[in-house]
């Protein structure tokens, strides 16, 4: 019992870590929906306390001017990187970008909103640093999982920096699909290194290869559409700010193309779904941990698709928006830990990791 405890804890913590990567997704979705993103101006401190205030009262008068300022510095900072890395068009658009220079208004429920989803990603960092303390018990039987925690804390503190980037450059539009497609990845190395110390390194393909690969395309097709749901994302934000806020009943009417795609694609990603549920229900028993992660899946993929409806024609309420992209996470996280269980030692099929 004593010999297994560190083991016992990492498998917990892990757990644990892997549900505050998805409440901080919810969290992050809720401050973009709400545009809270500038709610807290500065980094780590919001409004220069460790308590964020409520009322204008608590803050300088001139406080809208020394946050623009530090807020224009960062973004030239931010430019120099991107010359250096041969991107000079988009660091002369940063530059050129007098939005940047508007004082922001406070607004007490956006600043506790973005205190808020600061706290998840502290505490989430706090246990992405403990996975990777207590990972080194594996060190002896496998590296890989030791390799891959501490890499997942040097990509939480690149996504925290990206975070502030998105915001403060008045969400740049690659740098939107970036940090999402960042996220899923440390999720995904949060799912692996919890599935790789619950197996003990015992793999082995344990079902047909065809249901394998199907797997595989399916959960390329649910990256693939969280990327395109970004991009519509940033088009509504562009089609936004062109209309300044009005009109917002036709915001996805004017989204274009890629509205287009993101909805075709949905019908592609549900109809694979469908077709690999059969499979799984064909290949396992009900009482399966495939199964059961299929059934999961297929749930959380109709919710994801009545929100997306919601978005659609109901002029893109904030809460369907934060639902929407938790439900897409929570869609990818299963497809892969269930591509992960599908190469699980035959001894383990069915026994509910």
């Amino acid at each position: 019992m004593s010999s297994n405890a560190p083991g016992n804890r990492f498998l917990k913590i892990n757990l644990l870590t892997i549900i505050l990567l998805f409440v901080l997704i919810l969290a992050g979705g809720v401050v973009r929906s709400t545009g809270s993103g500038m709610g807290c101006p500065d980094w780590p401190k919001c409004f220069g306390q460790y308590v964020p205030p409520t009322s204008i009262s608590e803050l300088p008068a001139n406080y809208k001017q020394v946050y623009a300022d530090k807020r224009l510095a960062k973004n030239q900072k931010f430019a120099k990187m991107l010359d250096i890395f041969g991107y000079s068009q988009l660091a002369m658009r940063i530059r050129n970008d007098r939005s940047i220079l508007v004082p922001e208004e406070f607004n007490s429920a956006r600043t506790w909103t973005e205190y808020i989803n600061r706290l998840i990603g502290a505490i989430t960092g706090i246990f992405l640093f403990l996975t990777a303390i207590y990972s080194f018990k594996y060190w002896k039987s496998s590296k890989l999982i030791v390799i891959l925690s501490v890499l997942n804390l040097v990509l939480v503190g690149f996504q925290g920096w990206l975070g502030s980037i998105v915001v403060s450059t008045n969400l740049v539009a690659w740098i939107v699909t970036v940090h999402m497609l960042l996220a899923l990845a440390i999720l995904a190395i949060s799912i692996a290194t919890y599935h790789m110390a619950k197996v003990n390194g015992r793999y082995k393909l344990s079902t047909k290869p065809f249901i394998a690969i199907l797997t595989l395309l399916v959960l390329a097709l649910s990256i693939l559409q969280i990327t395109f749901g970004t991009e519509v994302r940033e088009k509504i934000d562009a089609v936004a700010s062109h209309l300044e806020g009005s009109y917002r009943d036709s915001w996805t009417s004017r989204a274009g193309e890629i509205f287009s795609q993101h909805r075709d694609m949905a019908m592609v990603v549900l109809i694979l779904n469908v077709v690999l549920y059969a499979l799984i229900r064909r290949t396992f028993n009900r009482h399966s941990l495939q199964q059961q992660l299929m059934s999961f899946t297929f749930l959380m993929l109709m919710l994801q698709i009545v929100t997306g409806i919601v978005l659609s024609y109901w002029a893109l309420p904030p809460y369907a928006q934060a639902a929407h992209i938790v439900l897409a996470s929570l869609v990818f996280g299963a497809q892969f830990y269930l591509l992960l269980n599908l190469y699980s030692s035959a001894n383990l099929q069915g026994a509910g990791r």
